[in-house]
C-alpha cells in the first residue's frame, strides 16, 4: 500500500508520477524499496487518469453512504407497522369485550 499512497502523494504535489520520483517518497519514508513492484506501478499508472479514478472510487462510495439512512428509515417503517398492529389487536380484544357484555348487559 505504501506504493499506491506514494504515488497519491506525488500526484496530490503535482509531481510526475515516475520510478526515481517514487523511489525518493518511498525511502524518505523508510521503506525498502522492491524494484519490480516499483516498475510494476509505473507501468500500470502510465494510462491512467488519477483525476477521474478518484472520481469514480468517491462515485461508487457515495450509494454506501446513502443506504445508511434508508436502513433506519426502514426499521423506523417496521416499528409504527408492529405499533399498528399492536392497535389493532387492542381494538379487537376491546371489540369482543363489549360483544360479552352485550351477552350479560
Amino acid at each position: 500500500m505504501e506504493y499506491i499512497y506514494a504515488a497519491m502523494l506525488l500526484h496530490s504535489a503535482g509531481k510526475e508520477i515516475n520510478e526515481q520520483n517514487l523511489r525518493s517518497v518511498l525511502e524518505a519514508s523508510s521503506v525498502q524499496v522492491d524494484e519490480a513492484r516499483l516498475k510494476a506501478l509505473v507501468a500500470a499508472l502510465e494510462e491512467v487518469d488519477i483525476e477521474e479514478a478518484i472520481k469514480q472510487a468517491a462515485f461508487a462510495a457515495a450509494p454506501a453512504a446513502q443506504a445508511a439512512p434508508a436502513q433506519e428509515a426502514a426499521a423506523e417503517q417496521q416499528e409504527e407497522q408492529k405499533e399498528e398492529e399492536e392497535k389493532k389487536e387492542e381494538e379487537s380484544e376491546e371489540e369482543a369485550l363489549e360483544g360479552l357484555g352485550a351477552l350479560f348487559g
